[in-house]
């Protein structure tokens, strides 16, 4: 199998330089790699696998040579760059939203809809967050029974906003410590010890963008019919990292709660923490810095028929963007698919 050449773009980033070490935990087997950034980060030095690596500034040439590109600098970068990518006959692996809805294409979660991959044109997309660490937990879900219906709120850790959103939380909870007043910039109320009902701008219906992408991106990956019933609430809450859904399902076919943890127990991805006698259920502590999405408190819904309530967490930073997308950069690899 030939070994494709990577570029990482936004390699400066947070997820950019998870991207960077994640590419070296899964053991990428590549020819040659580079780091690419805007023209304000180009020339930080980078240590990777004991080289060190000059950020080299992006310009449509820098895609000259490379198989495949990992990126997470922003839409509209990933907008510019992307013809010229595939142009030069490289695979854009895109962690903006600025590709996740087009029709030609596939938005993927790898172990999830694999296959989806096959029909990519040069662009593939990697989803909103919240939504990759649910498709682990419901696709093996849909498979036994079927999703007739769908609720989520998801509970937003502040590295989903970046790094400003990160120092934000530390510098607002500290003036709030000492009783000093706080101008806060990132998030449109104050962030310390405190829940914001808003992720990204309110759409017409009165959902924000953020919880239309659950309910658009579930529907595209799942191959759900679009007249399914997905309702989402997203809140950002003062954590710093991990993502939390609470999630209630409504199936088409009868499913009980030992059968889902069962199922969840033998799924790629997932590890069940579910004793609530024992006060077993996972936090976002439990989450932070591993690979897993976490499921728990798991149990018969008493809204629905055929219904399940669990408990979701995830490292926001991983599944939700780094690690899918170098798992996607796996699964092109394996299938030889650049």
């Amino acid at each position: 199998m030939r070994k494709p050449n990577i570029a990482i773009l936004g390699a400066t980033g947070v997820v950019g330089r998870e991207i960077t070490k994640i590419v070296d935990e899964l053991k990428i087997d590549f020819n040659e790699i580079k780091f690419l950034s805007s023209a304000k980060s180009a020339g930080t030095e980078l240590e990777f696998q004991g080289k060190k690596y000059i950020v080299e500034e992006a310009k449509p040439e820098s895609f000259d040579g490379v198989n495949i590109v990992l990126a997470s600098a922003g839409g509209s970068t990933s907008q510019k760059f992307a013809p010229e990518i595939v142009k030069r006959g490289g695979v854009l692996i895109d962690n903006s939203s600025a590709f996740r809805m087009e029709k030609d294409v596939p938005l993927v979660i790898a172990y999830v809809n694999d296959e989806d991959l096959k029909k990519h044109k040069g662009i593939i997309a990697n989803p909103n967050c919240s939504t990759s660490q649910l498709m682990l937990v419901l696709k093996p879900l849909h498979e036994k029974a079927g999703i007739k219906r769908l609720i989520v709120s998801t509970y937003q850790a502040v590295s989903g906003a970046g790094l400003a959103a990160i120092n934000e939380l530390t510098a607002n909870t500290k003036a709030s410590l000492a009783g000093e007043s706080f101008e806060n910039k990132c998030f449109k109320k104050p962030i310390a010890f405190n829940v914001i009902p808003q992720i990204d701008v309110f759409c017409d219906n009165g959902y924000t963008k953020e919880e239309m992408k659950v309910v658009n991106e579930t529907k595209k990956i799942l191959h759900l019919a679009v007249e399914t019933p997905i309702s989402c609430t997203a809140a950002r809450v003062p954590v710093y990292n991990g993502h939390s859904e609470a999630v209630d399902i409504e199936f088409e076919k009868d499913i009980t709660p030992d059968e889902v943890r069962e199922i969840l127990k033998n799924s790629f991805g997932i590890k069940v923490i579910d004793n609530p006698e024992n006060y077993d259920y996972p936090t976002t502590r439990d989450a932070s810095g591993v690979n897993p999405v976490f499921v728990g408190r798991i149990r018969k819904n008493l809204a629905f028929n055929n219904g399940i309530t669990l408990w979701c967490v995830a490292d926001n930073l991983r599944i939700g963007a780094a690690l899918n997308t170098v798992r996607i950069c796996q699964k092109v690899i394996e299938m030889n698919l650049y």
